[in-house]
């Protein structure tokens, strides 16, 4: 007999919130591993890394914005009938002076209680997703998940994690093409390259909407990867168009018609670091890592984070 668990995960970032309605299914004596099938994915574009990374707080605009996005999310978790969800919010608001301030009016208005979680946590909980179907135990990988804020990497080799950072980088804030910048490309060269150059056979594992978009342009079939020479060739070629051309020659949304270049340029900087000739990209992300940590974490059932 089979049992189905209704969870959702919220993920507050710095480029959109989202929220994943996950189907959870086991066995009723747990003899298998559970099954997590995606119900619906909904997705709001409210930019706060715009607001943080240029003036330090989350805006009154962008604060209401939130609030009223929390409130459809409850709406639409009772439609589908969720059982639990766990909201988990990012660089934009960790490091907004007001951050905690918004967290606890979203809790007070909506009863949305919002995780502010740092850097390792995010990395852990990305990582606490399925990649059984792209990981073999004789080679490395660097799991890079690019965020607006932030860019979380994790290196595991035969199975286990060797190393996980997170970095001040990420889509939103590069659009402010700061010179600030320049130190901390260079400290992720440094610690790509110190950390890989004993590895043979590493590839990359793409997380974000980002990767997932360019990895849909190029019609490859689920599962494959792609290329050193495609990640290139398609920088450049995105590059060549105008923001105005992305959207409507390439049907991008407005908001990831300006951070598809950096983050491309990101993904693009760690294969060549790395040598890595490969990127699989197995569409899962940080909202998929917080239903996961929610069920396990509720569950008899012991898994590590």
């Amino acid at each position: 007999m089979l049992k189905i668990e209704k969870l959702a995960g919220i993920d507050i970032g710095s480029n959109a919130i989202r929220l994943l309605l996950m189907n959870v299914i086991t066995e009723q004596n747990r003899s298998q591993e559970p099954s997590f099938k995606k119900s619906a994915l909904v997705r709001v574009p409210i930019r706060l890394g715009a607001d943080t990374f240029l003036s330090g707080k989350i805006s009154e605009e962008n604060k209401i914005r939130m609030i009223k996005a929390m409130e459809a999310f409850k709406l639409l978790m009772e439609v589908h009938g969720v059982q639990k969800y766990k909201a988990c919010a990012t660089s934009a608001l960790r490091e907004a002076v007001n951050g905690n301030e918004v967290a606890n009016e979203i809790f007070q208005k909506t009863s949305v209680k919002i995780d502010i979680i740092d850097g390792k946590k995010e990395a852990n909980l990305i990582f606490g997703t399925d990649l059984s179907t792209i990981i073999t135990i004789h080679n490395s990988y660097l799991y890079v998940d690019v965020g607006g804020g932030s860019t979380e990497i994790t290196l595991f080799s035969k199975g286990k994690i060797i190393k996980s950072k997170s970095f001040k980088i990420g889509t939103v804030r590069l659009l402010d093409d700061s010179k600030e910048f320049k130190n901390i490309w260079k400290s992720i060269e440094l610690w790509i390259k110190e950390n890989t150059k004993n590895l043979k056979k590493i590839a990359v594992i793409g997380s974000g909407g980002n990767i997932n978009k360019v990895f849909k342009l190029s019609g490859r079939p689920t599962g494959k990867p792609l290329y050193l020479s495609y990640i290139k060739n398609q920088l450049e070629f995105l590059s060549n168009l105008t923001y105005e051309e992305r959207i409507t020659k390439l049907d991008l949304n407005p908001d990831r018609a300006d951070v598809i270049i950096p983050a491309t340029k990101i993904y693009l900087s760690i294969m060549q670091w790395s040598g890595a000739n490969k990127i699989f990209v197995p569409k899962i992300g940080l909202a998929d890592g917080i239903v996961r940590n929610l069920y396990y974490e509720n569950s008899e059932v012991n898994k590590e984070y």
